[in-house]
């Protein structure tokens, strides 16, 4: 019988055979791969294999622990689809200040109940199987997302009538009702999509007119990618931002940007950004309606009418704070400054370079939580107690507001804060899209590391993540495991890859890197199997994780288990290097208590001004 099978593929070429064999190679991977981005825990799982592709399947993967193909699996599709129930669901937000919440749920489920028999289900059978209610965080007046889903046999075509829904007693309920359907007769708003043409991101030049940088769409997308980068993970996701930004411009606005030395040292140059958790920035959007009421307050008490510039950046160019000046240049018809007073992000007010060079370099200041209410804080003991007051009254306005502290001189901005980190960002972002273009995945951290001096310190895969928001801060820390051999389809070594440093080179194969962090990530450290640990980057350096595959920076909110990452240290700028600088801003600031060893000497970036304008 074996003599008879094999003479029946003896014609087969043994090239074939090879190419039968790296196929079931690659189906085995291509299936680990995905399992293992499905997971939301390192433990093996068990798998459900149905549909005809499943007899392909090998008989054990990595991650899995038992396979399960159950008899008919081949026609699991269409029995599914036979005998799937009709669904319905309703998901609305209710405004239960003053009412009752049984009473919205009752009739909420009426309406999943109805929608689920309009969409085909019988009435006899349908029924109500799920309620979500889900406090809106926030937001006041009780606002309660509810979700309820109803299901049913699927009907036999014939026509039922269903039962309306009755009228409320609530006066306030058939107000919505009415206005319902008024609604409903207005014609829609739509927004069709503008053409772009195709930039090449190669060749773009930016708009330089005189002294002054005319940003275009494009070089708002460049600084948001660089903002991201710098912010090690803090600072907020400056995507929204952006979004509000390209609105301006597509309004007809402007937004300019402008350096340091066009400008007298007399000159006042206006601060301001957002405090509290990136996670809970990543919720509540950030508009810049209430940083330009905390400014205008504070400007109010200070006598303040007129800037010559701004530098809207919570005193930081990462994260979404190094765009906020962007926005403001709308409202006060000002120009932005190249450059912020820390050259990354740090979680803390304290934490910005003039507060330990001069004195009074956060008070006054005042804070907006965007609902009416502003606080002023005109005097304090030390700076550190500026953190802490706001701290807990950006807590109660719910770990997001706008603060402005004092103006500065334009001298004092030059001399104590990190000049074009605007152009750091555009350069860093634009490094980014152009290997996106070039579909250069692998050349990303490379690029990023010409622009300035850093090492890659790992290539993995997130295994562990923990994170929690308290006290205004999200807190957590993670854990990066090597990749496989064949896991790296997408990020394998060739001559684009950035080195290692001689750190995360020296530690064992089945090392992890793990970092902490305090809204930006503060260390990383190799740790071996027998939980022996060395430190290989600290603040105040950079240390930033970007998605291995898109090249995008990546949010500690954003952090999440099996996603490819590559984990990049940048050198901090020299301010921070003094004795007093690192009191504020090394690994003891944040309650780490080992040395801080600097990656190498700061490169100073060039101005897009003053390249661009010659």
């Amino acid at each position: 019988m074996q003599a008879k099978n094999s003479s029946g593929v003896a014609h087969v070429s043994d090239d074939v055979v090879d190419k039968a064999k790296n196929f079931k190679k690659s189906i085995q991977r291509l299936l680990e791969t995905v399992v293992d981005r499905m997971k939301m825990s390192p433990e093996d799982c068990d798998l459900l294999l149905v549909g005809g592709g499943s007899i392909i399947a090998p008989a054990t993967l990595k991650g899995v622990k038992n396979i399960i193909i159950p008899k008919y699996h081949e026609v699991a599709n269409p029995v599914g689809a036979a005998i799937a129930s009709v669904s319905g669901e309703v998901d609305t937000i209710q405004i239960l200040h003053g009412k009752s919440l049984s009473e919205a749920l009752e009739r909420i489920k009426r309406q999943a109940v109805e929608s689920a028999v309009q969409m085909g289900a019988d009435p006899e059978t349908a029924r109500v199987v799920d309620v979500t209610v889900l406090p809106i965080q926030y937001v006041t007046y009780q606002a309660t997302r509810i979700i309820v889903r109803a299901i049913g046999e699927l009907g036999q075509g014939q026509e039922r009538e269903v039962p309306s829904e009755p009228r409320s007693d609530d006066p306030e309920e058939d107000m919505e009702d009415k206005d319902d359907e008024e609604r409903a007769d207005v014609e829609p708003i739509i927004h069709n999509p503008t053409p772009r043409d195709r930039i090449d991101y190669t060749t773009y030049r930016p708009n330089i007119v005189g002294k002054k940088w005319i940003l275009s769409e494009t070089d708002l997308f460049f600084i948001m990618e660089g903002c991201g980068i710098l912010g090690t993970g803090g600072g907020g996701s400056p995507y929204p931002a952006y979004l509000i930004c390209r609105q301006i411009l597509r309004d007809g606005g402007s937004i300019r940007i402008i350096d340091h030395t066009s400008l007298n040292d007399d000159d006042v140059v206006a601060r301001g950004g957002f405090m509290g958790s990136p996670s809970v920035g990543s919720e509540r959007i950030r508009s810049g309606e209430h940083l330009r009421m905390a400014g205008l307050e504070l400007a109010k008490y200070c006598g303040i009418t007129k800037f010559s510039a701004t530098l809207w950046l919570a005193d930081e160019i990462g994260g979404s704070n190094g765009m906020q000046s962007l926005q403001m240049t709308k409202y006060y018809g000002v120009p932005a400054l190249d450059g912020d007073l820390m050259g990354r992000a740090y979680p803390m007010l304290n934490q910005v370079d003039p507060v330990y060079n001069r004195p009074n370099a956060l008070v006054p200041c005042s804070l907006n939580d965007d609902s009416g209410n502003t606080v002023l804080l005109t005097t304090v003991k030390n700076e550190h107690f500026v953190e802490s007051i706001m701290r807990v009254v950006t807590t109660d306005m719910g770990s997001s507001a706008a603060l402005c502290p004092p103006p500065l001189a334009v001298r004092d901005a030059k001399d104590f804060g990190v000049p074009r980190s605007q152009s750091q960002a555009w350069r860093m972002g634009r490094a980014v899209a152009i290997c996106r273009q070039m579909n250069d995945m692998k050349g990303i951290a490379k690029a990023i590391l010409k622009l300035q001096n850093g090492v890659c310190l790992f290539v993995g895969k997130i295994i562990d993540v923990s994170r929690e928001v308290r006290a205004g801060f999200t807190w957590g820390q993670v854990r990066i495991a090597r990749l496989r051999a064949d896991e790296l389809e997408d990020t394998e070594v060739n001559d684009d890859t950035p080195s290692f440093s001689e750190d995360a080179q020296e530690v064992v194969a089945d090392a992890t890197m793990l970092i902490p962090f305090q809204n930006e990530n503060l260390c990383a450290y190799m740790e071996n199997p027998d939980g022996s640990r060395k430190v290989v980057a600290s603040v105040p350096d950079l240390i930033t994780i970007l998605d291995s595959q898109s090249g995008s920076h990546l949010g500690t909110p954003e952090y999440s288990y099996g996603l490819r990452v590559t984990v990049i240290a940048l050198a901090g700028h020299p301010l921070w290097r003094p004795e007093n600088g690192l009191k504020v801003g090394d690994p003891s600031a944040f309650g780490l208590y080992h040395a801080f060893v600097p990656l190498g000497e700061y490169k100073d970036p060039r101005s897009v001004i003053a390249e661009y304008g010659a």
